[in-house]
């Protein structure tokens, strides 16, 4: 699966529903009575996709358990399913069979609209490609996802946000302005600034020079864990997966074992 700039830029953001129970929508909060509880949870999750050659199996059948505040690495070879197996928690695409729940909401029985609005109460993502929107400045970047949630004083939550990750002298610049570890560290504002239960991470330093990417991933770590924030994330670099409390190796669509 790809995960377009469409698809960030509009169906994650929000889209007003009123078939989700709002109370499903509370942020789980990671403290001791809670750390043992199911922050994000898979039940054989398959995906098939019909190509030239007949039916083709993306993910086979893939369980996980993921707790609050918990960090978890998903790794394997190009074409092992990574990405797809995280647009499906995300809620950015849905699965040919199997269920998938966040917090206690079961999500695969959402409607598009539905998981549109959760995302947007409950996730925050890091893409290797930024999708900063262009028109707007680093600033705006960051407010975006507040505006479209109606969340008051947007502008002061999203300055707050551009300060943590030291680019205030640079809120006013466009993305072609920034350079690549700068619009990641936007991308990372814009993620944490909606406060999200999970935040998914999708080869966060994939188009970054080692130093910068290291800069990179101190931030995301950092902040993720003042925020108490559980972290899913797809890399290929073995060295920033073993950060994380677990690592999960794909194969061919399928969880083989865990690190």
């Amino acid at each position: 699966m790809t995960i377009t700039g469409s698809s960030l830029e509009t169906s994650d953001v929000t889209r007003p529903n009123k078939t989700i129970n709002k109370t499903k929508l509370r942020r789980m909060k990671t403290s001791e009575s809670e750390k043992n509880k199911s922050a994000l949870r898979a039940e054989h999750l398959s995906k098939q996709v019909t190509s030239p050659e007949g039916e083709l199996t993306i993910l086979d059948s893939v369980s996980l358990d993921v707790l609050n505040g918990e960090s978890i690495a998903i790794v394997g070879a190009s074409g092992a399913g990574k990405s797809t197996l995280l647009g499906l928690l995300a809620g950015l695409d849905v699965p040919s069979s199997g269920k998938i729940w966040l917090g206690d909401q079961e999500i695969t029985s959402l409607d598009e609209d539905g998981r549109a609005a959760l995302r947007a109460n409950s996730v925050g993502f890091v893409f290797q490609s930024f999708h900063l929107i262009s028109s707007l400045t680093a600033l705006e970047n960051v407010m975006l996802p507040l505006e479209l949630a109606g969340v008051e004083h947007a502008a002061d939550a999203a300055l707050k946000a551009i300060q943590t990750v030291g680019l205030e002298p640079r809120k006013g610049h466009y993305p072609h302005q920034l350079s690549g570890g700068e619009k990641q560290r936007v991308a990372i504002a814009r993620a944490f600034v909606v406060e999200p239960t999970v935040l998914f991470a999708d080869e966060p330093t994939g188009n970054l020079d080692n130093r910068t990417g290291e800069t990179v991933i101190e931030l995301l770590f950092q902040m993720n864990s003042e925020a108490k924030t559980t972290l899913v994330l797809v890399t290929h670099d073995l060295d920033l997966a073993a950060r994380c409390d677990r690592i999960l190796n794909m194969d061919a669509g399928r969880i083989e074992r865990e690190g």
